[in-house]
């Protein structure tokens, strides 16, 4: 890395190059790599108000346009992860609500950090109330630490509630540049509130979580007076109308989670430990979706639709990849594994003429319309040897009013998608049958050295 967006390099390089530690022809060389940049994106370029782009007014970057795409870009992140006995969507009759939470009337953890300010804000607690005139509000906690709770007003406002809605999660003061979470819990006494909160309401009570990271909610995911829950993440401007769009019906939720959500034991394996694949004689579960064996809250892709949706393999351009056409490359075979070949030794000739399609049917089974996507996995038929349990190919999103049916279709890189690391490291490419799994879905492809 040549740059360090905080003060590290600043204080100790001239120090680490006294001490020899550090040649002074490495700082001359990311100094050349970082001004290089900086010419050709034409900071030396004179005025910048008289350079391209120069001159964008806040009403180009607030446009009708742009603040449209903010708000489909929230409507589209936002995962429900919970729907029992489809407590979601409320019905829009709903005569009261009660909406608790410290997240529910922050509009600056809508957006998190790394943004400017918002064009225009609408906070979770406006945009509700513009669906239910009787919403009542309380924040349950002083703050997201949540030191201090009002448990009695919280329930109180609740019991008298047709339906409640609890806003809560994380912010910048739990996790930021700088500044590591210690644990996947919700903070200080949120957890409490939660289920005291929910334990009084005359109905299941919806969750909302916004927060960067995931949060080990198992309470919620197993107590059945939490019918529903959301994660939003940071989802900008435009949360709080997407979250109250979603809640009352007028969105179909699409999300998909981005990462595993993790339970709080996670938190014992150590940081420093980096291995990816997973260590039976150590106990260590592996790291992320491609190897952890562990236990999980939510597993990455996940998320639930109004909606059901089903998947079918329509077609595919080939199911049997050649690579045995050079007596050059090496393939190597023992007892105890199947062959393979090295992926640096086929060439981009070979691996660009086996990429193939394949088309996958789509059908919304359900009667709400709504954006789906559509995630392609791969796995191999072997498993164990620290090969992958499975492999993102590619998403993609299809529009799908209800009953109606359509097809997509994603192109297979086999030296990129049907590949695996071995123990040193290198790309290689294992003979037999391979898998691409959508849904409960699956379709053979066999390698042949």
């Amino acid at each position: 890395m040549d740059v360090n967006c905080g003060s590290y390099l600043q204080k100790y390089t001239k120090s680490a190059i006294l001490q020899k530690k550090l040649p002074e022809s490495q700082v001359d060389r990311a100094l050349h790599n970082l001004f290089a940049i900086r010419m050709r994106l034409g900071l030396f370029n004179g005025n910048p108000l008289h350079n391209p782009f120069g001159n964008i007014r806040t009403d180009q970057i607030c446009s009708p346009e742009h603040q449209i795409l903010a708000l489909e870009a929230a409507r589209n992140g936002i995962v429900l992860l919970k729907n029992h006995a489809k407590l979601l969507p409320l019905p829009k009759s709903a005569m009261s609500l009660a909406v608790i939470g410290p997240n529910a009337k922050s509009p600056q953890t809508l957006v998190g950090n790394y943004a400017g300010p918002p064009c225009e804000s609408t906070t979770p607690l406006q945009a509700l109330q513009s669906y239910v005139k009787d919403t009542v509000y309380h924040p349950g906690c002083d703050t997201v630490s949540c030191s201090s709770i009002a448990i009695d007003e919280a329930v109180d406002i609740a019991k008298r509630a047709h339906f409640v809605v609890l806003i809560m999660g994380l912010d910048q003061t739990q996790e930021r540049e700088a500044l590591d979470r210690v644990d996947l819990l919700l903070p200080g006494r949120q957890q409490e509130l939660i289920t005291s909160v929910a334990k009084s309401a005359k109905k299941p009570v919806v969750l909302v979580l916004l927060s960067g990271g995931p949060i080990d909610v198992s309470f919620a995911k197993d107590d059945p007076r939490i019918g529903a829950i959301l994660w939003a993440g940071y989802p900008g401007q435009g949360g709080g109308i997407a979250l109250a769009e979603i809640i009352f019906g007028d969105h179909n939720p699409g999300g998909r989670l981005p990462g595993t959500w993790y339970p709080q034991d996670y938190t014992k394996v150590p940081m420093t430990d980096m291995r990816m694949r997973p260590d039976s004689f150590s106990d260590y579960p592996g790291r992320t979706y491609r190897f952890y064996e562990g236990d999980k809250v939510f597993e990455f892709g996940y998320g639930l639709s109004y909606s059901k949706y089903s998947y079918k393999f329509t077609h595919v351009s080939r199911k049997n990849l050649y690579l045995n056409h050079s007596l050059s490359l090496h393939t190597t075979r023992s007892w105890d594994s199947v062959g393979y070949k090295l992926v640096s030794e086929l060439g981009t000739q070979v691996c660009d003429e086996n990429k193939f399609k394949v088309g996958v049917g789509v059908k919304n089974d359900g009667e709400m319309s709504g954006k789906h996507p559509v995630l392609l996995f791969a796995r191999q038929g072997k498993v164990g040897d620290g090969r992958v349990k499975k492999q993102l190919i590619g998403f993609q999103s299809v529009v799908l009013s209800g009953g109606e049916r359509g097809e997509i279709e994603f192109e297979v890189s086999p030296c990129e998608d049907l590949s695996r690391a071995n123990e040193y490291g290198v790309m290689v490419m294992d003979e037999g049958r391979h898998f691409l799994v959508v849904g409960d879905d699956k379709l053979p492809v066999t390698i042949i050295i």
